[in-house]
């Protein structure tokens, strides 16, 4: 993936031609396995430990000879990164607006802007994004993670390699030596870092730059040793076809979305150093041989740009096709043009920059290239930005009787009328889950994760109401706010992701994070006794009447009515293998597509008719305000229900404040005193 071609150390210029064919294997690799097997090959592994060999050779003559140069080394950095990468998210907005769904925009307009900026994996790894989700609601520029670490890499390893050089010789140290041994002290603790958070967080592992300092650690040991190690002709042809093989074989053996980076990244790395390790055995049967081909090492040179462009061109293809898989008639048609685009992008773009006098000619030209180079990208992604809120304005009235949302329910108004707008617009969906201003919100001494937020009365309340438990019970507040603005009620939020209010970890067996903040969360009510809990009574309503009430669930209330805490229990909304909005902005708000028959969702009575039930334990049915007329709709009164595939909008809450506040006060009688 790296244009970057420094020599290594003297005595191994040799393996250059090889490289390049690594370079080749390693792109094409990621390629196919993005393309036709949905699945993440190492190759990207194989890049790191090719620039850590590269560079690291690079820097120790340098530091050798007396001296590193910064300002030069960082603009041919400059001039070798920037043309394509701009070049490819140029393009990719361009793209984007043309294919991605509206309520996808805010996204990758943060995420080109990160891309652009070299810091794509500190925001995914922020993000906690799955990088191993379907391709159709995969970033465009979600690859952009590794030219980001690599990025980081280039301005770091410069700064490590000249403190090292300053330390040995006023030591008097030898510099391979004492090099060679902060090398390994990154390399062991980066690999035991990666090796541990991989285990407790991967999708954060998987991103960050500190768990993959290892792998260019792993080169730059190889780069400092590599001329000391002489092995048998025989045993040189059998290592690198082990190697070649290894590196084909990882993604098919190894699951590693699950695993990587890990202990898993030592198989493509460990492949990698296995051919760097053969180098040129001059063998007709050697895999240098293979590697050295002309088609390949070509290949080599396109492998930069090829992975900048295969991510956003099989992206848009799946959104543009509405489908998640790729025939392999289709996958040869988008690897091809792939390859066409880098071709183009390799000679018209890298290599006429690569070879120009830029930065040559003026100390500083390079600098003024990329900060030039850089404006294009970040001026169009703020024209684009500006638009998108343009777009994403509107306001929903309570009283409009052209946007009833969930009123339309009661028959009173038309589930849709084709003449009206539909609301919120698709560009705001993603802000359409119930968020509290930082001021509103503290942390609980009882679990560093427990977040206490509060909203509502302005003075003492008449009630206090919590909702506790995962998003689904968190985005009822929507429903809750305009009730407790009216009724100078208080709603307080203890909510976490995939947390539901139980004794069990419903979404991870054995997760003691969600057991010990479940804990927290009910020694905090114990002691705040609030007039009534918010929460799930059931979940996983998915076709195929999957819907059930967890036992942990019940004994939650159990514990909450011993104490005298009135509980207000939810049956869950569906969850669906699509998003409904995002079938809507494609096919029209009243296509059957959108649709899923009730009976396919709900049964006709809730799990929880008939077990034993604490007293004090009221439940709300609403799920005829998710599918009335038998239908499970995403647009209900003209308001788009669905922010994502299972997550209520706002919006919609907020038309159910009325029937929410009626429920309240049927069930628990507060109508007398409300």
């Amino acid at each position: 993936m790296s244009p970057l071609r420094g020599r290594a150390a003297e005595p191994a210029r040799r393996y250059r031609t090889e490289l390049q064919g690594l370079r080749a294997v390693a792109a094409l690799l990621v390629v196919a396995y993005h393309v036709w097997l949905d699945r993440i090959s190492g190759g990207v592994d194989v890049f790191f430990v090719i620039s850590g060999f590269l560079l690291t050779g690079q820097l120790a003559r340098a530091a050798a000879r007396g001296r590193i140069e910064f300002r030069p080394l960082w603009g041919r950095v400059i001039k070798r990164l920037f043309p394509a990468a701009l070049t490819v998210l140029l393009a990719t907005m361009a793209l984007a607006v043309a294919v991605l769904p509206q309520h996808r925009w805010f996204d990758t307009i943060r995420e080109v802007v990160a891309s652009a900026l070299f810091v794509e994996n500190w925001r995914l790894a922020a993000n906690s994004v799955d990088y191993f989700a379907q391709h159709d609601t995969a970033s465009v520029v979600q690859h952009f993670w590794s030219l980001s670490i690599q990025g980081q890499f280039y301005v770091v390893w410069p700064v490590l390699v000249a403190a090292v050089a300053l330390l040995a010789r006023r030591a008097g140290l030898g510099l391979r030596r004492t090099l060679a041994v902060c090398l390994l002290a990154l390399f062991a603790g980066s690999l035991a870092y990666s090796v541990w958070l991989t285990a407790v967080n991967q999708p954060l592992a998987y991103f960050t730059s500190l768990t993959r300092i290892w792998e260019f650690a792993l080169g730059g040991l190889l780069a400092l040793g590599i001329d000391r190690v002489a092995l048998p002709r025989t045993v040189r042809i059998v290592l690198g076809w082990l190697g070649v093989a290894g590196l084909v074989l990882c993604g098919l053996v190894l699951r590693i979305g699950s695993v990587f980076p890990g202990y898993a990244a030592l198989w493509p790395t460990l492949s990698a150093v296995l051919v760097l390790l053969a180098g040129a055995t001059g063998s007709r049967v050697g895999a240098d041989r293979f590697l050295s081909a002309r088609p390949l090492t070509y290949l080599g040179d396109l492998s930069y740009a090829l992975y900048l462009w295969h991510w956003p061109v099989l992206i848009c293809y799946l959104v543009a096709r509405d489908t998640a898989t790729v025939g392999w008639w289709d996958g040869a048609m988008l690897v091809g043009l792939s390859v066409g685009l880098a071709a183009l992008t390799y000679h018209l773009v890298e290599t006429p920059v690569r070879d120009s006098r830029i930065g040559v000619t003026t100390r500083w030209g390079a600098y003024r290239f990329g900060a030039l180079a850089l404006a294009p990208v970040l001026l169009v992604a703020g024209g684009w930005q500006l638009v998108s809120q343009h777009k994403a304005a509107f306001v929903l009235s309570p009283d409009d009787p052209g946007i009833p949302g969930a009123r339309a329910v009661s028959k009173e108004f038309p589930l849709l009328d084709e003449e009206r707008p539909i609301v919120p617009p698709f560009i705001a969906l993603r802000d359409e889950f119930v968020a509290f201003e930082e001021p509103d919100c503290t942390i609980s001494p009882r679990h560093p994760e427990l977040v206490v937020c509060t909203t509502g009365a302005a003075g003492p309340p008449d009630r206090r109401i919590v909702v506790a438990g995962d998003s689904h019970s968190q985005q009822y507040i929507g429903a809750l706010a305009p009730i407790a603005e009216e009724r100078n009620w208080e709603i307080i939020s203890m909510g976490r992701g995939g947390c539901p209010l139980s004794t069990g970890s419903e979404n991870a067996p054995g997760d003691r994070t969600c057991l010990d903040w479940n804990e927290a969360v009910v020694a905090e009510l114990l002691e705040m006794r609030p007039d009534a809990v918010v929460t799930m009574a059931t979940r996983d309503v998915r076709p195929g009447l999957t819907e059930w009430t967890p036992p942990g669930y019940v004994e939650q209330w159990h514990r909450l009515a011993e104490a005298g805490i009135p509980v207000v229990a939810m049956r869950d909304n569906p969850r669906y293998d699509f998003e409904p909005s995002a079938c809507v902005e494609r096919h029209g708000a009243d296509a059957a597509r959108c649709r899923i028959p009730r009976s396919e969702l709900y049964a006709t009575e809730p799990p929880y008719a008939g077990l034993d039930l604490p007293p004090g334990v009221s439940f709300l049915d609403l799920s005829e305000y998710f599918c009335p007329e038998d239908a499970c709709r995403p647009v209900i009164g003209n308001v788009l229900v669905y922010l994502d595939d299972n997550h209520v909008t706002a919006s919609y809450m907020a038309t159910l404040s009325p029937v929410l506040a009626e429920h309240l006060d049927a069930t628990l009688r507060w109508a007398d005193d409300a």
